[in-house]
């Protein structure tokens, strides 16, 4: 008995290789949340909230008044992401039009692919997609009544 192996001639391997690319680069490119960028909450004294977590737990302030938590891509371990923690006064306009004592900061891919997804599906979109330096935000509102903030990092 004879077997014999068939290898895909040079045609067939680019277009497999074609599709490969495509389907890395849809699934690097679906409009979703990748992680969480920051957790936000109201304090009666902020300051003293931050200088609390510093003395006992080790949190270190950044010039803009938040502690920045880093960690490695698992899918790219070049890539540093971070988490922002921070206290705000009581009852700051920030969180509005939340009643809530908090807001999350979801980390995204694709944000205008996914602010298209939400108006499609309804959601309350509470401005427009704003660019900095350090990347794109947008505010929305989830079913509970609380403002989320969505950024995708550059």
């Amino acid at each position: 008995m004879t077997i014999t192996v068939l290898k895909p001639n040079q045609l067939e391997k680019n277009n497999m290789e074609e599709q490969k690319d495509d389907l890395t680069s849809l699934i690097g490119n679906t409009p979703k949340v990748t992680g969480i960028g920051g957790i936000f909450f109201f304090s009666d004294n902020p300051q003293e909230t931050k200088d609390w977590y510093a003395k006992n737990l080790g949190f270190e302030m950044s010039a803009w008044g938040t502690s920045s938590f880093e960690s490695r891509n698992l899918n790219n371990p070049d890539e540093i992401e971070s988490l922002q923690w921070s206290p705000f006064k009581k009852g700051d306009e920030y969180f509005s039009p939340s009643k809530k004592d908090f807001m999350i900061n979801y980390r995204v891919q694709n944000i205008e692919g996914l602010v298209n997804k939400l108006k499609e599906n309804g959601v309350t979109i509470l401005d427009e997609v704003a660019t900095y330096d350090y990347g794109k935000f947008i505010h929305i509102m989830d079913g509970e009544g609380n403002k989320i903030e969505l950024w995708e990092p550059k």
